[in-house]
């Protein structure tokens, strides 16, 4: 979006809409986060191309789109809502506040993860082997 578009701000009726998205882009990060983590012990098996995507996207999501919908969710909370909608608007801020927590965790690991992908463990493999011929030639 390009900072002269404004949103095209949603009524109330698109509320199950986006509480469904949101629940969707939580639940998906949740599983990110634990793939990712999987990988904490054996960084090399990600390369550089995943991580920064992974960085990528979910900076994006965070910065981004969570903002519209936190947005959104403000707009509809000054609305005279049923207490239905009202709880519903409450439950989806809620699901909103641990997406963006969970998407602060997946950014954080991601760049635990970026040091040890396995472009950086053949860099030091080069670098170690580099240094091993340098010692060996410098005491000939």
């Amino acid at each position: 979006m390009t900072s002269q578009e404004s949103p095209n701000w949603q009524p109330i009726t698109m509320l199950p809409l986006m509480a469904s998205m949101i629940d969707e882009m939580l639940q998906d990060a949740q599983e990110q986060y634990k793939n990712l983590g999987e990988a904490r012990s054996k960084p090399w098996v990600l390369d550089d191309y995943t991580v920064n995507r992974v960085m990528k996207v979910y900076t994006e999501q965070r910065d981004d789109i969570l903002g519209l919908y936190e947005e959104q969710l403000g707009r509809w909370e000054g609305l005279s809502l049923t207490a239905t909608q009202r709880a519903q608007v409450g439950r989806v801020s809620s699901q909103l506040a641990s997406l963006r927590m969970a998407l602060t965790d997946i950014l954080a690991l991601a760049d635990e993860l970026k040091e040890g992908t396995i472009e950086r463990q053949l860099a030091k493999d080069d670098m170690e082997t580099l240094c091993s011929q340098e010692m060996l030639f410098s005491n000939q």
